[in-house]
């Protein structure tokens, strides 16, 4: 048997998915990614965070090159449809996805960021999107990131390959927050403890809302309504927001009230 490339450790209310092949920079292969999928369908009906990151020194190097020449030699094109059921299965995921990034994200793993619904990254991080220097245009790292930047900034990674760093990314909102690599898996555990105090309909419910507008909705009273029929939605599924409501009118507070945290 081969050697599993991606490793999952649950851990209660949250789960920790490593890609585990330091040796390729991460690169996803056919094996990882449809690990990958595996891991998630896996993890559908328990955590209600899961913080994805590398081994080594890289977060992920993007699809495996070498293994998508080889298989265009045998006439094989099915790598960027199984990379795109990979993603598109984490945008459909419940969980909030978090990305913990530990070294270089290039191509695919830019995707992987933009994919996420979080992301933390460590100082010595960098970013990029190095498929114009091969004459292509990044199939999935391109709508993903142009979906998440201004126009200017998307076409900086796209047209120039040119890598940020974290301290760029941050600025630009390719990622939210920027630490210490010492830090980094110690600060994506605490946001994927905060993020799984929340009721997990709720979770669900609002991860899909971030999508819907304004990718889909953008007039100002039918995003006011969809909220409305998001929250009725909510109450149908859960009794969540009634123990809320409680706690608030008996002077308690619920999770995310309070003051700023740094």
């Amino acid at each position: 048997m081969s050697t599993p490339l991606i490793k999952v450790e649950e851990r209660g209310a949250w789960a920790l998915v490593t890609f585990d092949r330091a040796d390729k920079r991460n690169a996803m292969n056919r094996q990882a990614r449809g690990e990958l999928l595996a891991a998630f369908e896996r993890l559908r009906d328990g955590p209600r965070a899961i913080v994805l990151t590398g081994s080594g020194p890289a977060f992920c190097a993007g699809m495996d090159l070498k293994e998508v020449a080889a298989d265009r030699e045998r006439g094989v094109e099915t790598a960027n449809d199984e990379w795109r059921d990979v993603n598109v299965a984490m945008r459909q995921h419940p969980a909030v996805f978090i990305a913990a990034v530990n070294g270089f994200a290039l191509g695919g793993g830019t995707t992987l960021i933009n994919v996420c619904d979080l992301a933390i990254a460590a100082e010595s991080a960098e970013l990029g999107m190095p498929e114009i220097g091969f004459a292509t245009y990044p199939g999935l790292a391109g709508p993903a990131t142009q979906l998440s930047l201004s126009r200017k900034r998307a076409a900086w990674m796209v047209l120039t390959g040119k890598r940020v760093d974290a301290r760029t990314a941050e600025a630009w909102g390719l990622v939210n927050r920027c630490v210490s690599d010492e830090r980094l898996l110690e600060e994506a555990e605490a946001l994927a403890l905060h993020v799984a105090g929340f009721d997990a309909v709720a979770l669900a419910a609002a991860k899909q809302a971030l999508d819907t507008v304004p990718a889909i909705i953008t007039d100002w009273r039918r995003a006011f309504d969809f909220g409305e029929l998001t929250n009725a939605q909510i109450r149908g599924r859960t009794d969540a927001q009634r123990g809320g409501l409680a706690r608030f009118s008996a002077g308690e507070k619920n999770p995310g009230q309070g003051r700023i945290e740094r």
